[in-house]
């Protein structure tokens, strides 16, 4: 485990999707941050995060690591410099450590003092880094795009069938056991990136960039539009656009969701869909969870939703939603642009709970997965702290 990611400060700015877990899982393009710095290293990475999410991760054993900012968005160079690192020296910038390598006691790290543990301190360009949530899914196309340039250099694709209708095949890219038929693919646009195991049933069309992850299945008669990722053990049905999906979650029937972030465990009911466009075409402000304050996010933004949370059928979300944690979502008309973490509806009201928790463990059921003690811990931290 000779890489570690560590979470400081900037994590907050990316709530609500890091309440729930480390930066280090979050999604753009084909990988998780994690999993981008694993297979761009071959090495196994481990986590460095906030005290009450920590439990969620492997324990690191003691001994010497190259520590990595994990809100990094690195590039050929930076991942090179970062890899070539002598034991005692870091690379930083004006924001921080961007990374170092060292043999530091995990109990010890501090982010906001992490250039102390190093004895030479070298001076690098400002590092790029991810800062806000919504840049997940309006830097997707970039990342897509990226991501399968380094994984067409070393992995091969399965064939694309005979009854697919194809634009760009040599765009395309099928992981072993994935499966689809009778459906068409424009990756004259951008690349195409079908996970291991994964599935495009009959009717859909897909126009890249677009990355669906392993196991993840696409409903019949689907319509994707680029820069769109589902992740792993996702459903993606109806119309959808630049959005993404970190995991595990279900966007399955007719509705149309468009640029728009979406966590883990997260489910739209049937007919559900966004607003990406103010009609008054102006700039869309979003509440910044871990500002306090709204924010100017461009002309398209749908939504932010965090982890558990649920839209029941045919709701309206509004154009620039702002969605927690664990949010049961129901109501008449038009839905407000900001719904806390737990809210029952879109009143005063909060979920229970003890009910919560019984829901979040029974779509993960769903699955055929359970919620460990270590989330629930977390959601309960979020719910005493209203974090």
């Amino acid at each position: 485990m000779p890489i570690l990611l560590f979470d400081n400060a900037r994590r907050r700015s990316l709530y609500p999707l890091t309440l729930t877990r480390s930066v280090a899982e979050m999604r753009s393009g084909i990988f998780s941050v994690q999993e981008r710095w694993e297979f761009l290293s071959g090495m196994k990475t481990g986590i460095h995060t906030a005290k009450w999410l920590q439990p969620l991760y492997e324990k690191v054993p003691e001994g010497e690591y190259t520590w990595v900012d994990a809100s990094l968005v690195p590039d050929d160079v930076l991942i090179d410099r970062i890899l070539s690192l002598d034991a005692g020296h870091c690379i930083a910038d004006e924001t921080g450590l961007i990374a170092g390598r060292a043999a530091i006691p995990f109990a010890d790290f501090d982010p906001a003092l992490s250039l102390q543990f190093f004895s030479n301190i070298q001076d690098y360009p400002s590092a790029r880094r991810w800062e806000h949530p919504w840049q997940f899914m309006q830097w997707n196309d970039e990342m897509i795009r990226k991501d399968f340039a380094w994984i067409r250099k070393s992995r091969q694709s399965q064939r694309i069938p005979a009854t697919v209708q194809v634009m760009g095949p040599e765009d395309i890219f099928i992981g072993e056991g994935a499966k689809l038929q009778f459906c068409t693919l424009n990756a004259s646009t951008g690349p195409i990136y079908l996970g291991k195991n994964s599935e495009v049933m009959e009717g859909s069309s897909i126009r890249g960039p677009f990355v669906l992850g392993e196991n993840s299945l696409l409903k019949m008669n689907s319509r994707i539009y680029g820069a769109t990722t589902l992740g792993p053990n996702c459903m993606g049905g109806g119309e959808i656009k630049n959005t993404v999906m970190m995991a595990n979650s279900n966007k399955a029937h007719d509705g149309y969701l468009g640029d728009s972030v979406v966590g883990q465990w997260c489910n739209f009911g049937a007919g559900s869909t966004s607003s990406n466009v103010k009609n008054t075409a102006g700039e869309v402000k979003v509440w910044d969870m871990g500002a306090g304050d709204y924010a100017n996010v461009g002309v398209k933004c749908g939504l932010i939703m965090g982890d558990y949370s649920r839209a029941a059928i045919n709701s309206s979300l509004n154009t620039g939603t702002m969605i927690g944690v664990s949010a049961n979502i129901f109501g008449q008309g038009l839905l407000p642009t900001l719904i806390d973490h737990f809210s029952w509806g879109v009143d005063v009201t909060r979920y229970e709970l003890e009910k919560a928790i019984t829901a979040a463990d029974n779509w993960k059921k769903l699955k055929g997965q359970t919620l460990s003690a270590a989330e629930a811990a977390v959601l309960k931290h979020i719910f005493a702290n209203k974090t």
